[in-house]
């Protein structure tokens, strides 16, 4: 798994926890789940952010999209160069 992949298995976590904490405050906004899905999406944040940062490569854009709450690992992971092939001219 390049760290492309990893910044978008992580932005997703990010996205869908997110929406999950949103759900659960316009439903029945039970304290357990807020309990559960706060950390884990201060977890997803703050990995998505330090993931950008290690592959930016002195790219500015890419670990400044990682700062946007929500979507921030989805756009970094967009900003980062697709990987090369092996085998497939560039």
């Amino acid at each position: 798994m390049n760290t492309r992949q990893a910044l978008h298995v992580i932005g997703t976590a990010e996205l869908a926890t997110l929406l999950l904490m949103l759900l659960n405050i316009v439903t029945i906004h039970h304290p357990t789940i807020s309990g559960i899905l706060g950390p884990t999406h201060g977890m997803a944040y703050t990995g998505a952010f330090i993931t950008a940062v290690l592959a930016a490569n002195g790219r500015k854009q890419v670990w400044l999209r990682a700062l946007v709450p929500g979507i921030g690992g989805l756009l970094a992971a967009r900003a980062l160069p697709a990987p090369r092939t092996p085998g497939v001219p560039s």
